[in-house]
């Protein structure tokens, strides 16, 4: 038991501190050297350091070291998942510095399953529910950059209020390491610790009212890790469950907008700030469709009151996320 739990509670502490030591020294540097961000759902617009995201990078890279020691024979597999989710973070890089774009950054993050694929670390049998073992040696590495561009965008796209993505994602990537243990799958769910662990100690100072913002190079990463860690833990449709809330406010928002877009390449933004500092939806019917636009389709609401709705959502979501593992597990 003590061999199961013991390389968990290191991966996520580990996680945790470093990523916790991290931040400030960043956010200073990120606040000195001009790269910000500003706070649009607040009355007083703050300027908050943004691009600190680059500490999960460096949390979660650190533990999935730690993680090799433990688990030496998964070399191959740890060295994949950093290769791939470094790839998606510097997408998140090259993106603040050059303005890549919303059409050529999903193309770019998919260039991150090349070291899954190469390495030939994937299982191609996937299973499902009442349907079991499937084959899919040609179709599943074609797949994986597709899985890697929804979840990274997906998780972008839900980065839109304080403590959103990393709440939601924390929330998410809990559900998919209790399945991972259900499948036995100790060494997956020791992984995905590291990034949770990374993830609590950024929600510590990105939640309302944030101090810090996590910029493309955390959300571009975390959606790419939780794409990989799917992978590796074979629990491929209990992480889409999972991710439902992202995915579904990714999809609306397409949908409605017709195109890949950027935030700020729309003018009739979703979501207004009212006089007393709550949220309202807005009126126009060219504003795109997101989940936000939903929770606020009521009544208006102060901003940590629609995130904690979100969390509410993600919460069902996970615990969806383990029946569908067990449906798995039975069937």
């Amino acid at each position: 038991m003590l061999e199961t739990i013991l390389p968990m509670v290191i991966t996520i502490l580990i996680g945790f501190i470093t990523t916790v030591l991290l931040i400030p020294p960043v956010s200073k540097f990120m606040f000195k050297h001009g790269i910000i961000g500003i706070d649009v759902h607040k009355l007083d617009r703050p300027k908050i350091p943004e691009l600190c995201g680059i500490t999960i990078v460096l949390g979660v890279t650190v533990s999935g070291i730690i993680f090799s020691f433990f688990y030496p024979e998964q070399n191959m597999w740890i060295l994949a998942f950093i290769s791939s989710t470094l790839i998606a973070a510097i997408v998140g890089i090259l993106d603040r510095i050059t303005k890549i774009g919303p059409r050529l950054k999903p193309v770019l993050v998919a260039l991150g399953a090349i070291p899954i694929i190469f390495l030939a670390v994937y299982n191609p049998y996937p299973e499902f529910p009442f349907i079991g073992v499937t084959r899919l040696t040609i179709i599943y590495p074609l797949l994986i950059p597709i899985a890697l561009a929804v979840t990274a965008n997906s998780v972008n796209m839900l980065d839109v209020f304080n403590g959103s993505m990393t709440g939601t994602c924390s929330i998410a990537i809990l559900g998919m390491i209790i399945c991972m243990l259900m499948m036995g799958r100790v060494d997956a769910a020791a992984l995905a610790a590291g990034l949770l662990g990374s993830l609590l100690a950024f929600h510590i100072f990105n939640k309302y009212p944030a101090k810090i913002f996590a910029g493309d190079v955390g959300s571009l990463f975390i959606g790419a890790s939780i794409g990989v860690l799917a992978i590796y833990g074979r629990i491929e449709v209990a992480a889409i469950t999972a991710m439902m809330p992202h995915i579904m406010n990714a999809f609306y928002g397409l949908a409605t907008v017709g195109r890949l877009y950027e935030r700020k390449e729309i003018s009739n933004r979703p979501i207004r700030v009212l006089e007393d500092g709550r949220l309202d939806v807005n009126k126009d019917s060219k504003a795109p469709i997101t989940l936000a636009r939903m929770i606020l389709a009521q009544r208006p609401l102060k901003e940590f009151e629609v995130t904690r709705r979100m969390f509410i959502l993600s919460a069902v979501s996970a615990i969806l996320a383990v029946f569908t593992q067990l449906l798995i597990i039975w069937c």
